[in-house]
């Protein structure tokens, strides 16, 4: 039986999602959307393509959550991007509730799905759709470090003029500007970079991949990414449908790992059928130690505000 996949919101990375997992005949995709028409149309015309694009994957939009059930696996987009000049507090407030909603009903018509959550700020609303679903640890995740890899790998590709096929990267931490890239970590067909580049040219990539999200939406000057992060979501979706065993970078809920409880947190984790089949702790230096913590406090203190508006403070 084919497996089913539920995107909530059918906005530019939710259909990227969509499209690359027909792509792939990864299994049956279902577009929801609060929006009416939208979901359908969009599931329409990604349909079509279907014979041009040689996949047989049925692909169908909805506003009602029953045609969601018994979902595979949940990958939710939905809530509103943060708009200039507004406060940090209300984009967290606005977009707590909104997950908090789709969680539920998701909940409702699926049992026991594995969700995958884009929503940002992304640390905070893992966290909060693993409050409300009340699903284990393992079964519930975060794109962000699968991203933000990508990035510095591309970074990294560009600056030695190679391919970034044979770039490694590793980025950990909260998606935002206290994530840590690691660049001890990051290898170029198994050479570090740190024997490939100086130290001007690794900072000056660390900072730029930091700024990655707000370097493209600088230049769409309307919008941000979403063909990187689609695609983000849809390796993970792999790993996990195929059983590959992927060690990836991922926001994941940490028991003690790295010296956290309770958080959600960018880490390599293992991913095959089971979900989260392992969190891998790095061995780190003082310096890396240092700027992990910091970027750790920086995703408790929202999810400490996340807590209060799902306890209704």
């Amino acid at each position: 039986m084919r497996k089913k996949i539920t995107v909530v919101g059918a906005g530019q990375v939710g259909t990227t999602v969509a499209q690359l997992v027909a792509y792939n005949n990864l299994g049956n995709v279902v577009i929801t959307d609060v929006v009416e028409g939208l979901p359908q149309g969009k599931a329409l015309d990604l349909q079509q393509a279907g014979c041009l694009q040689v996949f047989d994957s049925q692909v169908t939009g909805t506003n009602d959550y029953k045609d969601t059930a018994n979902s595979d696996i949940v990958v939710i987009t939905a809530g509103i991007p943060r708009k200039p000049g507004q406060d940090r507090a209300d984009l967290v407030a606005t977009n707590a509730k909104i997950v908090k909603a789709v969680t539920e009903q998701v909940m409702e018509h699926s049992k026991n799905p594995f969700i995958i959550v884009v929503s940002n700020p992304l640390d905070a609303m893992v966290y909060a759709a693993k409050k409300v679903s009340g699903l284990p640890k393992d079964r519930i995740i975060g794109m962000a470090g699968v991203l933000d890899s990508a990035r510095f790998r591309t970074f990294v590709a560009m600056e030695l003029c190679c391919s970034p096929v044979d770039v490694d990267a590793m980025v950990l931490g909260g998606h935002g500007d206290s994530m840590v890239p690691l660049p001890r970590y990051t290898t170029v067909s198994g050479v570090p970079i740190t024997d490939l580049m100086n130290e001007e040219q690794i900072d000056r990539l660390v900072d730029r991949t930091r700024k990655g999200g707000a370097e493209i939406v600088g230049l769409l000057k309307k919008g941000s990414a979403f063909t990187a992060p689609g695609a983000s979501v849809v390796k993970m979706i792999e790993a996990v449908l195929r059983d590959r065993q992927r060690i990836l970078p991922c926001t994941a809920y940490l028991d003690g790992e790295y010296g956290w409880k309770d958080i959600f947190f960018g880490v390599p984790v293992k991913l095959g059928s089971r979900g989260i089949e392992e969190i891998i702790e790095l061995k780190l230096t003082p310096e890396e130690r240092t700027a992990l913590d910091q970027s750790a406090k920086d995703v408790q203190s929202i999810i400490k505000d996340v807590d209060k508006i799902l306890d209704g403070e």
